[in-house]
């Protein structure tokens, strides 16, 4: 009789192909109002969110501050007057299971979620 975990099946990697394959990457927003229209709190929760996903940086980013910077991926905003992450669907290329997570996230707490193109914002150090 075969051991019981030689009957279960591999777990998914941080770069599983069926995550790859599964999920299209686009740009999206997630807006902290619930589909009730109230605002979600804590009222930082879009810093707190963006700096657990600030270690997921291009290859080409480097640099002894890196952690201490939001990912160009994953920003905090205001938009109209709601704070919101904008995220965008490079993520998933360099990521998957952090886009999913951030997709999940806002499913989970019932967040408005906008596809949406974020355009990438000219870094003022390099502009």
């Amino acid at each position: 009789m075969p051991h019981p975990s030689a009957e279960r099946p591999e777990p998914l990697t941080m770069s599983s192909p069926e995550i790859d394959a599964a999920v299209p990457a686009t740009d999206f927003i997630i807006q902290g109002l619930t589909s009730a229209g109230r605002q979600f709190r804590p009222s930082d929760w879009a810093d707190r969110l963006c700096g657990i996903m600030s270690r997921f940086h291009p290859e080409e980013s480097h640099g002894f501050d890196r952690h201490l910077r939001y990912s160009p991926y994953v920003t905090p905003s205001l938009i109209e007057g709601v704070r919101s992450v904008l995220v965008d669907g490079r993520l998933h290329q360099l990521e998957p299971l952090a886009y999913l997570f951030l997709r999940d996230f806002a499913r989970d707490n019932d967040l408005r979620l906008i596809e949406a193109c974020v355009l990438p914002v000219a870094d003022p150090v390099q502009a």
